[in-house]
């Protein structure tokens, strides 16, 4: 989630490195998943704490306040996934 912050709050640095960071996330993600299918009962609690996590390192990494960035998550579980979704970009 991180990287899909920066993604969408500096569109102008985006670059094939935080593509790729985001696309290898994802598949691990996936395969994470599969592997433990209980995990689907807290997935909630898990963005929660993973996209508080990365709101304080894109505060960091951006220079941008924490107060830039949404309070909850603006994403769902199935955007974060989606290997066609892209913050600020239309879907094709």
């Amino acid at each position: 989630m991180l990287h899909l912050l920066k993604w969408q709050y500096q569109p102008g640095r985006r670059g094939a490195s935080w593509q790729a960071t985001i696309r290898v996330q994802r598949r691990d993600l996936a395969v994470h998943m599969t592997d433990n299918p209980s995990l689907k009962a807290v997935l909630p609690q898990a963005i929660d704490q993973a996209y508080g996590n990365a709101v304080i390192e894109a505060g960091a990494e951006t220079g941008l306040l924490e107060s830039a960035f949404p309070i909850a998550c603006p994403w769902t579980y199935d955007q974060i996934t989606n290997q066609n979704f892209w913050p600020g970009e239309a879907l094709p």
